[in-house]
């Protein structure tokens, strides 16, 4: 059953569409590593990459994940975690005085010192726009001195999108409640009189000719619903569950404009936000509340290969960092930028970054981050984000490009693609720019770990970037004197062209070349890099 996202069918009814695409092959677990000459599949061509690798030596690289967190027992990950050597665990001591205790897997910049998580965020858009409404409402750029006009434009942007959100969300929201009531209303009389807790269509079929008024109209609202969505087998229940769920999005973008958000992360952190270096609060409650997202970004790097267990992540030499900055919600600017230094000062060479959000507010802080990164020989690897939209002059945030204009030379970002398989070779959600966006990965039908030893499928730049970050941690394993530059070079230049027109990101009906999506026009393929790398040298001893 697909997201409901628009609804009304006649009058004040909706509609949900349940429609499938039709696959030109059969999906298969795995295809992102896989080679389109000897397996068919738009993959990263791996088993050739350490093919061409046999009998060199690797090096141990440290990639940090900074997400939501990782189960730190997954039997596919617990043995490739980067420990501190330098704590003992559990002795509440900072042993190795870097102002974190007890940090042996990583750090936690979501939580309280007591060990408490924070599961859920406000949104950075309710945030800038209550944190600043005061002081930029109704003021135009020119009255701005010009150490606030970045914040400024962070404001505006803020505003229109949440006057857009309110107001989209206005329009529907009385003919969303009142079809919501009349669901849940025609499905308890039906229910009541089959005595049953569901139905489906063939449940209610008989009904609509029922001599009672009130059955036969429940009746004829459901067989409706069901017929225009040419479902016989969906419950009744999913699709109530679905417009609650929907009703409720619409019922959290009203509130937003009206009610600042409250402050749930700096209840529990306690620290002070605007001050970056109070840098010492979180704990090192590494799973709690991680969901699956952190946890199958890094199965996608890094999950051991060849065990027979799961799945196989990308590279074979790797040891993952977890640090936990970004809950359900949108991440703090703060808690991104200290991310990025823990990584950095605790022996990450690339950081994965799988998350964003449309403003940034102290975005100088990352910035700040980021150069850091730079000087000690740390690449970046980031998801261009999940929108279908051009992010050429609508960024989205961590970005490549600084306040000052500068772009940053450790930064990869990084947009979904697919294969004839998934439906497509490009994402149909994947931000893209021509200039913004260096290259695509697959992102579509991942296989990859999941929390409580299971595993999953998933779609995002969130598994796109991974996907580049395990190809960067390959490279800079068997060619360790390679620059955060020189890996990007390698991946722009030696992914995969393909040069066929593809249905642009978000406009299903609108055809583009692929070439035009990024700055290089092409996809990751690891068999492709080692092989410039090897041209290029710098192997390990």
């Amino acid at each position: 059953m697909k997201d409901l996202a628009a609804f009304f069918i006649v009058l004040t009814f909706s509609v949900v569409s349940f429609s499938q695409t039709i696959q030109i092959r059969e999906r298969k677990d795995g295809w992102h590593l896989l080679d389109m000459e000897n397996d068919g599949y738009m993959g990263i061509s791996l088993q050739k990459a350490y093919d061409l690798l046999k009998g060199r030596k690797s090096n141990t690289v440290i990639v940090a994940v900074i997400d939501s967190g990782i189960d730190t027992s997954q039997e596919d990950l617990r043995n490739i975690l980067w420990r501190n050597e330098k704590e003992i665990n559990g002795n509440g001591i900072d042993d190795d005085k870097n102002g974190y205790v007890d940090d042996i897997y990583g750090w936690n910049f979501c939580g309280a010192k007591n060990g408490e998580n924070l599961a859920r965020n406000t949104y950075e858009i309710a945030r800038v726009y209550h944190g600043w409404k005061n002081e930029f409402e109704e003021k135009k750029e020119k009255n701005i001195p010009d150490n606030k006009k970045f914040l400024f434009y962070q404001w505006k942007k803020a505003e229109a999108q949440i006057n857009k959100e309110y107001d989209d969300a206005y329009k529907q929201q009385t003919g969303i409640a009142n079809f919501y009531t009349a669901m849940e209303n025609s499905s308890r009389i039906i229910c009541d009189h089959l005595s049953v807790k569901e139905f489906s269509l063939n449940d209610v079929k008989p009904l609509v000719k029922n001599e009672k008024a009130r059955i036969a109209m429940s009746a004829e609202l459901w067989v409706d619903l069901f017929t225009r969505n040419n479902d016989e087998k969906t419950k009744n229940t999913a699709y109530i569950q679905e417009i609650g769920d929907y009703k409720g999005r619409l019922d959290a973008k009203i509130e937003r404009k009206l009610k600042a958000p409250e402050d749930w992360r700096g209840a529990m952190t306690k620290d002070n936000y605007s001050d970056i270096d109070d840098r010492f609060y979180g704990n090192n409650n590494l799973k709690a509340g991680s969901g699956n997202h952190g946890t199958s970004v890094a199965g996608t790097i890094a999950a051991i290969r060849n065990n027979g267990i799961g799945m196989d992540g990308i590279a074979d030499n790797v040891r993952i960092m977890a640090i936990r900055a970004v809950p359900g919600g949108d991440e703090h600017d703060k808690d991104v930028a200290l991310a990025i230094r823990y990584a950095v000062d605790n022996g990450a060479k690339i950081i994965n970054m799988s998350f964003g959000k449309p403003v940034s507010p102290y975005k100088n802080i990352v910035d700040d981050a980021i150069r850091y990164a730079a000087t000690k020989g740390v690449l970046l690897v980031h998801g261009s984000g999940n929108d279908g939209k051009d992010i050429t002059k609508d960024m989205t945030y961590p970005s490549p490009v600084f306040i000052n204009g500068e772009k940053a030379t450790n930064f990869l970002n990084v947009g979904a693609s697919g294969d004839e398989s998934t439906g497509g070779y490009v994402a149909p959600f994947s931000n893209y720019s021509s200039q913004y966006v260096d290259i695509f990965a697959p992102g579509m039908n991942i296989y990859t770990t999941a929390t409580n030893n299971s595993y999953n499928s998933a779609d995002g730049t969130s598994l796109a970037s991974p996907v580049a970050a395990g190809v960067a941690a390959l490279l800079k394993s068997y060619f360790p004197d390679l620059t955060p530059q020189e890996i990007i070079s390698i991946l722009t230049t030696s992914g995969k062209p393909f040069t066929r027109e593809v249905k642009s990101p978000g406009e299903s009906e609108r055809k583009v070349k692929f070439a035009d999506l990024s700055s290089s026009g092409r996809i990751v393929n690891a068999y492709e890099a080692v092989k410039l790398a090897l041209i290029i040298g710098k192997e390990g001893k």
